[in-house]
C-alpha cells in the first residue's frame, strides 16, 4: 500500500513539474505578454494590450500596437513618431529587442551595481551619477529612452 502511494504522489510530482516547465516556455516564447500599447489607454488607465499581427518595423526591429488604428497612426503620422520615440524605444528594450550594451546618459560602460527598474525594464549605468540623473527625472522613461540616449545605449539584438 504504502508502494502504491509513492508511486502516485511520484508520478503527480513528475505531472505538475513537466507542466510548470511547459508553462515556464510557453511564456518564455511569447516577448509580447505583458506589453501595452503606448498610444491607447484602456479603462484601467493602462495600455491596451498588443496583438502581434500590428507591428510596426522601427529601428531594424518591430515596435507592437493594440489595433490596425494606432499601428497606422504611427507609421504615417510623424508628430506621433516624434512624440512616442521614447516608448518606442523603452518598448523594443522591453521585449527584448535592443539589447544595453553602455550607459545611456555617458555612453561608458556599464557597472552592474547601479541596476535599476524603469517602467519594467532593468538598466544599468555607468556610475551612480548617471542613475542618478534618470531616477530625478520626472518622466524617467523619457529621460532613460529618448532616441539620444537609446542611441548611446542600445543595439538592436540580431534575429535568430
Amino acid at each position: 500500500m504504502t508502494k502504491k502511494i509513492l508511486v502516485a504522489a511520484s508520478l503527480c510530482a513528475a505531472v505538475l513539474m513537466a507542466v510548470s516547465v511547459t508553462d515556464a516556455a510557453k511564456e518564455k516564447k511569447n516577448p509580447l505578454k505583458g506589453v501595452r500599447c503606448f498610444l491607447k489607454k484602456g479603462k484601467d488607465g493602462k495600455g491596451i494590450p498588443v496583438k502581434a499581427a500590428c507591428a510596426v518595423d522601427y529601428k531594424g526591429a518591430k515596435v507592437y500596437f493594440c489595433c490596425g488604428g494606432c499601428k497606422k497612426k504611427f507609421s504615417t503620422d510623424e508628430k506621433c513618431r516624434t512624440a512616442n520615440a521614447h516608448k518606442a524605444n523603452h518598448q523594443l528594450a522591453a521585449t527584448g529587442q535592443a539589447k544595453l550594451t553602455k550607459c545611456v546618459i555617458s555612453g561608458r560602460k556599464l557597472d552592474t551595481k547601479t541596476k535599476i527598474k524603469v517602467a519594467g525594464v532593468d538598466i544599468c549605468f555607468c556610475c551612480n551619477n548617471c542613475k542618478g540623473a534618470v531616477l530625478k527625472a520626472k518622466d524617467k522613461v523619457a529621460k532613460a529612452f529618448n532616441d539620444k540616449a537609446f542611441a548611446k545605449g542600445y543595439v538592436i539584438a540580431k534575429k535568430k
